[in-house]
């Protein structure tokens, strides 16, 4: 709600409406069958609207993408709608947003609605739970916590286990130690050490490490300079979450 509220006000630098609204929603077959997986039920619908300046059609299939902003450079990361679609979806449920340049933006949420008396279950014994994936562990190396918070959310819903580091050199001793690694996910604009030394350190300490970058730069021109060793793979931002898990687990599995 707060992303939602925020995004609102910056579309409306002079001022203007904000409405956030909730209402119990029923939602039928003709309407679920357009968003795949949603099923038709109960919901509760949470909305935030504003009479800002609206988002180009052109754009709007993408605003969802993790990594993609409408905001100048230093003014978003990208990640609060695509947190907020991946929210949705972890709760069963969807998010539409319908926009119109000059008019305003409009976000609704569908949260599949709860009926009945929440049952008390007895909490389960962390002691006695299976490790997902046999304790496969991915090392995130990001110096933007939210870039982290993103990626360690796919990870966590995938099962696996992760480390985070802010910098290589926070990474290095981390790779230097007796923790399992499976997959390195490295921001190759790192400060310091950039992530593709990082890598090199790593292969050295490592010679099976297999790694995943994530970049804004040009995918073609870091394969075309070398960039790549087998091993490594390369996604450039704003990329998908069906891309980031189809990587990793293709990557975990090849080892």
């Amino acid at each position: 709600l707060l992303n939602l509220v925020i995004n609102a006000r910056d579309a409306m630098p002079n001022g203007g409406q904000l409405v956030v609204e909730t209402t119990n929603r029923h939602l039928d077959s003709v309407f679920t069958a357009a968003y795949g997986t949603l099923k038709p039920g109960d919901y509760v619908e949470l909305s935030v609207s504003d009479t800002g300046c609206g988002i180009p059609q052109t754009l709007l299939s993408r605003v969802f993408d993790p990594f993609f902003t409408t905001k100048p450079i230093g003014q978003g990361t990208g990640l609060g709608l695509s947190m907020i679609y991946g929210f949705a979806r972890q709760s069963h449920g969807h998010v539409t947003i319908h926009s119109e340049v000059g008019k305003g933006t409009t976000v609704s949420l569908f949260l599949p609605r709860f009926l009945g008396e929440i049952a008390q279950v007895e909490a389960a014994n962390p002691a006695l739970l299976p490790f997902a994936n046999a304790g496969e562990t991915v090392l995130i190396v990001e110096d933007d916590r939210a870039v982290r918070v993103l990626v360690s959310a796919v990870l966590k819903e995938l099962g696996y286990g992760f480390v985070e580091a802010g910098d290589a050199d926070t990474a290095v001793p981390i790779i230097e130690s007796d923790q399992r690694i499976d997959l390195l996910i490295s921001d190759v604009g790192l400060p310091g050490m950039n992530g593709r030394q990082l890598a090199e350190i790593g292969r050295q300490i490592r010679p099976e490490l297999k790694v995943l970058f994530i970049t804004g730069y040009a995918e073609h021109a870091a394969v075309r300079g070398g960039f790549l060793d087998p091993g490594m793979q390369l996604i450039t931002k704003p990329f998908t979450f069906d891309l980031l898990t189809a990587k990793v687990r293709e990557m975990i599995k090849s080892l």
